[in-house]
C-alpha cells in the first residue's frame, strides 16, 4: 500500500472500510500530499504485520480528524514524519500511545 494515493492532491474524502489490510507491511507515503484530504477513518486498518509508516500521511495539510483507533503499531520501526505539515489536524483517535516524537519530529 506504499504510495497508494501518493500525490493525490484533489482527493478530498475516501471510505477505506473495507479494505483487507491484514498481510500489508508497507504504508510509508500512502496519503503523501494528499492536501485535500479532510477526514479519514482507518479503525478498520489492521496493522499489525505494518512495519514501515513514514509519511503516511505527509503533507496532509486539510486534513482535521483521524480515527487510528485499532492501529497496532507493535512492529512498527519507522514512523518519522507520519504527520509532518498536517497543520490543520485537530484529533487523532488512538488507543494507545505511539512515540511521538518519531511520528511529529520535523527534524528527523
Amino acid at each position: 500500500m506504499s504510495n497508494m494515493f501518493y500525490e493525490c492532491s484533489s482527493l478530498s474524502n475516501i471510505n477505506l472500510t473495507n479494505f483487507n489490510t491484514q498481510n500489508v507491511t508497507d504504508m510509508s507515503n500512502m496519503f503523501f500530499n494528499c492536501k485535500s484530504l479532510t477526514n479519514i477513518n482507518l479503525s478498520n486498518f489492521n496493522t499489525q504485520n505494518v512495519t514501515n509508516m513514514s509519511n503516511m500521511f505527509y503533507d496532509c495539510s486539510s486534513l482535521k480528524n483521524i480515527n487510528l483507533s485499532n492501529f497496532n503499531t507493535q512492529n512498527v520501526t519507522n514512523m518519522m514524519k507520519m504527520f509532518y505539515n498536517c497543520s490543520s489536524l485537530k484529533n487523532i483517535y488512538l488507543s494507545i500511545l505511539l512515540n511521538l516524537f518519531r511520528v511529529f519530529n520535523r527534524n528527523m
